[in-house]
């Protein structure tokens, strides 16, 4: 787990590099550019939109979903620029960790005047630790 623990730490400190370049009011998809970037100058291998699929009964379908981020294999980033972070967005992280197998997301808003982090539902930037198991 402290392997986890210090990954996750480096990567929301490259967030909050990212967030104090440039502060909020971007898209999306800037911030994910020089997140990624970021990453990569701390030597965090890391994968931009990444393919992920719904497995329904068995059946893999190719449905359109992207994780914004996976770093190191084991972390998925979501990535939001938007005015509040709301049930739906823990939800949505939740669902893509319990599709892709893995254990420890982090949704990452950067449409905040200042990065605040916290494991709770319903802050603007949040660690999530889950279970793979169906609902």
């Amino acid at each position: 787990m402290l392997v986890q623990e210090q990954l996750t730490e480096q990567i929301i400190g490259a967030a909050i590099e990212v967030h104090c370049e440039l502060g909020p009011g971007l898209l999306e998809s800037a911030y994910e550019e020089c997140f990624w970037h970021e990453l990569q100058l701390r030597n965090l291998k890391s994968q931009r939109q990444a393919d992920l699929p719904v497995v329904y009964k068995g059946l893999r379908l190719d449905c359109g979903y992207r994780l914004d981020v996976v770093v190191e294999g084991m972390v998925v980033i979501e990535l939001k620029s938007i005015e509040q972070v709301l049930p739906i967005h823990h939800a949505q992280l939740l669902t893509y960790l319990r599709l892709s197998g893995k254990k420890i997301g982090l949704l990452i808003n950067f449409n905040v005047p200042v990065q605040k982090w916290h494991c709770k539902k319903g802050f603007m930037n949040c660690v999530l630790r889950a279970s793979v198991s169906r609902w």
